[in-house]
This record gives structure tokens, C-alpha cells and sequence, in this order.
């Protein structure tokens, strides 16, 4: 089993390169919004509690996000690994991955964090709101509160995996395919 963290802040191309992977790895791409979607799309258990609290505009609760990525996961047990984006976001969530994935005899072989300065994520980021019909991707004050949080509140996360050697910056500048490279031959020599 191939469990690999694809890390970064947002705009830092995550999203892409884990479609990319997900295809060259034959892994399951578990996106925390897209977990989100799903489970209140469904009005799931979880997904009605999420949606209480995106409704009140408060962070949705980290045993709510934990159990619905504990409950993708328990769903695609044959599946040759996981690539986890957007999760973990803080200590608490790294631990409970841990031993989430301690439980099922695995562990998380790499954290890959897309290195990529804040002026090219705003920029990125200014691109995408062009298409993405997200009002928060058009407003740079937004974007750079954003990149703050990532820096301020999740990027802790690098160094809980560094500690056991499992964490490595990729660089995020260049084009699609000098990306994916960088991030392939990284996940080749984690494994």
C-alpha cells in the first residue's frame, strides 16, 4: 500500500498533480473538498453536521473531516494506496491519520510538499478565479489571508512527517509535466 500526502497552499497546483499521479500510481485521489461535496451532496450523517457549521461560516470540526476520510477510505480497501490532498491540515489530523492508517498496517510513505512562492500563488490563484466561478479565487486580500492560514496554521504538518524523513519539498515552478517528473521520482525513491 502506497500512501502519499500531496501538500502545499492553495493554487500550489495540488489538484492537477494528483489527477496525474493518481493515474501513472493507480492511487485513489482523496480531496478533503471533494469528500465535502460528496457527504452534503448525499446529506450523509456527516455531511448534514459539515453543513451546519459552513453554513454558521465556522471551520468545519477535525473529527468531522476525520470521519469522512475514514469513511472514503474504509469504502476503497482495494485500492493500491491513497493520495491524501488537502488533509492533513493541522497535528491533530497528522496524528489521527497515523493511527488510522496504523490500525490497517500501513503507514504514510510520503509527504510532497509543491514548493511554490506566494506572489506565483496569487497570480496562479487571480488566473483560475477567471473559470472557476469561485468569488473567493477573484479577491487577492482573500487569496493572501488564505496563503496565511497555510503558513500559519497547516504547514506544521511538513515538519510532524519531516521528523521521520518522509517529508520532501518539490519544486512547484515550471511546466505540468517538469512537475509531475520532480513529484514522480520523488515517490519512486519513498517506496
Amino acid at each position: 500500500m502506497m500512501n502519499i500526502i500531496l501538500f502545499g497552499p492553495p493554487g500550489s497546483g495540488k489538484g492537477t498533480q494528483a489527477e496525474n499521479l493518481e493515474k501513472k500510481y493507480e492511487l485513489l485521489h482523496i480531496s478533503t473538498g471533494d469528500l465535502f461535496r460528496y457527504e452534503i451532496g448525499n446529506q450523509t450523517e456527516l455531511g448534514v453536521l459539515a453543513k451546519s457549521y459552513i453554513d454558521k461560516g465556522e471551520l468545519v470540526p477535525d473529527d468531522v473531516t476525520i470521519g469522512m476520510l475514514k469513511n472514503k477510505v474504509n469504502a476503497n480497501p482495494d485500492v493500491k494506496g491513497y493520495i491524501f490532498d488537502g488533509f492533513p491540515r493541522n497535528e491533530y489530523q497528522s496524528e489521527a491519520l497515523d493511527n488510522f492508517l496504523a490500525e490497517k498496517g500501513q503507514t504514510v510513505n510520503a509527504l510532497l510538499q509543491l514548493d511554490v512562492d506566494d506572489e506565483e500563488i496569487v497570480k496562479r490563484i487571480l488566473n483560475r478565479g477567471k473559470t472557476s466561478g469561485r468569488t473567493d479565487d477573484n479577491d487577492e486580500s482573500i487569496i493572501r489571508n488564505r496563503i496565511s492560514v497555510f503558513n500559519d496554521e497547516t504547514a506544521p504538518v511538513y515538519d510532524h512527517y519531516d521528523k521521520s524523513g518522509k517529508s520532501t519539498k518539490i519544486d512547484g515552478i515550471g511546466s505540468l509535466e517538469d512537475i509531475f517528473g520532480r513529484l514522480s521520482a520523488a515517490i519512486d525513491a519513498a517506496v
